[in-house]
């Protein structure tokens, strides 16, 4: 291979990201994909059937809105288009009615009954401090730029889920609607800093929106790709890294993977302390995930659900908690809190003319092999009767497949390990630099770094900007 000054091994929105930036500074950059296609948790391909669309991963991009590294770039000059669905979320209750979150605050809070006041109160100050709060929580460990706004937050953001939202509010639809929030930590509600997901998603929600890629999450790669190219940066796929020999010689080399891939990359020249600590990592449940091909769109009993892109299907805060404390503890649960997106009653290009898709997920025991679609399936039939009529076809990914799929999702963890206070700021391990590594030049730009899961490519950014500063 030809000399570069960077290689980055890994081509999600991480890696790329990373690579982006590097290129942005003057380097020569390489990006090596283990797959024949690039994109990490960023693809979408034809799942079921022919001309049915699907998003292997990730589908809802809220946080790429917020991310200070997408606000940057010119993506849209590269065919990158957002989708913003009339509605953020539905959560449908079990009388048949629904809550839906909405771009405005007022508009949500007017439907919150006895709840409005103090939702609008707590969203309207949370939307006046988005950027100081992205800047803050979104980052490594750093001095406070916003102190105020840190210890404000903090003090919200601390607090167990379960515990905030029985305290926060009055309603049990006003609690289940913060329960479907804050479980996208992945964790029993009942940990600390749970409440910290909940309240960041539904700042997101009524600040940028939860978006969709037209075309799909691969559209996002594809257009992140052609930037790194015109800035000069190459890209190889199939070339799945085994070893640090498998390198061009390089002065800076990040990892977008996890610490069990970077362990075996690397063999017997890490130093055994850090070694040990990067085997101690600690990886969350997995998922389970179905993408449908439909006839029609899912037949919701609340109507409105069919605004929203996305729906939480779990009726109430104790169904939720005791959802996600079953998938922690290692017990695949009976009523699974269930996640849905409907991309084509938004985005018709994903699916042949008057047909749908559909993408379902729950969260199960670490590694699971479990078949959850009876359950699953069950589930959204509460909701939305008839629904099974409607299937077409469909494609199923239980937590050990989804790690076959992509080493990344150790045990089916998308997050790229437990996002809990001890390993939230310190992943992978305690070291001022959590990018960095005790060998030179060797960098971890991975969801396992701050700020963790997500399709924001910060991982990647801050990566980058530290082995640059290193290698001055």
């Amino acid at each position: 291979m030809a000399e570069y000054d960077a290689v980055v091994v890994g081509s999600g929105p991480n890696g790329l990201a990373a690579a982006i930036t590097l290129a942005q500074a003057g380097c020569k950059v390489l990006v090596l994909e283990a797959k024949t296609t690039i994109g990490g948790g960023m693809r979408t391909q034809e799942l079921t059937l022919p001309g049915f669309q699907h998003d292997v991963c990730s589908s809802v991009h809220p946080l790429a809105l917020s991310s200070p590294f997408f606000r940057s770039l010119p993506l849209h000059k590269y065919g990158l288009e957002w989708v913003f669905p009339p509605a953020e979320l539905a959560h449908p209750l079990a009388d048949g009615s629904s809550v839906l979150i909405e771009r405005s605050v007022a508009a949500t809070a007017a439907r919150l009954g006895r709840d409005a006041q103090v939702y609008q109160r707590l969203m309207d100050a949370l939307v006046q401090q988005h950027d100081a709060i992205i800047q803050e929580f979104l980052a490594p460990l750093h001095r406070p730029q916003h102190p105020l706004v840190m210890a404000g937050f903090g003090l919200l953001a601390l607090a167990p889920a379960a515990a905030f939202a029985k305290f926060a509010f009055r309603t049990e639809a006003v609690r289940g609607l913060f329960a479907g929030l804050a479980a996208h930590a992945i964790m029993p509600l009942e940990q600390p800093g749970t409440a910290a997901f909940g309240l960041i998603l539904g700042m997101l929600a009524h600040r940028v929106g939860w978006p969709l890629a037209r075309g799909g999450s691969g559209r996002i790669a594809d257009a992140l790709t052609a930037y790194l190219r015109d800035l000069g940066g190459a890209i190889v796929t199939d070339s799945e890294v085994k070893s640090l020999e498998d390198l061009p010689p390089a002065k800076i080399r990040l990892f977008d993977v996890t610490p069990r891939q970077f362990v075996r990359i690397m063999g017997e020249r890490l130093p055994s302390g850090y070694r040990r600590q990067l085997e101690n990592y600690r990886y969350g449940p997995g998922v389970f995930k179905i993408d449908y091909a439909l006839s029609e769109p899912i037949p919701w009993r609340a109507s409105e659900c069919k605004r929203a892109g996305t729906v939480h299907l779990g009726a109430s805060l104790a169904e939720i908690r005791r959802s996600e404390r079953d998938a922690f503890t290692g017990r695949a649960t009976d009523v699974p809190y269930t996640l849905v997106t409907q991309p084509t009653l938004f985005d018709p290009t994903r699916a042949p003319p008057g047909q749908h898709i559909g993408w379902a997920y729950c969260h199960v025991p670490h590694n699971s092999t479990e078949n959850m679609t009876e359950r699953i399936e069950k589930q959204i039939e509460r909701f939305a009767p008839g629904f099974r009529d409607c299937v077409v076809a469909r494609h199923t990914y239980h937590a050990a497949a989804l790690e076959a799929y992509n080493p990344n999702y150790v045990g089916g963890d998308i997050n790229g390990g437990v996002q809990d206070l001890r390993q939230l700021f310190t992943r992978p391990t305690v070291r001022l630099d959590p990018y960095s590594t005790p060998l030179p030049g060797l960098y971890l730009c991975s969801s396992s770094t701050p700020p963790g899961g997500g399709v924001h490519g910060l991982c990647g950014w801050y990566a980058a900007k530290s082995a640059l500063r290193q290698s001055r």
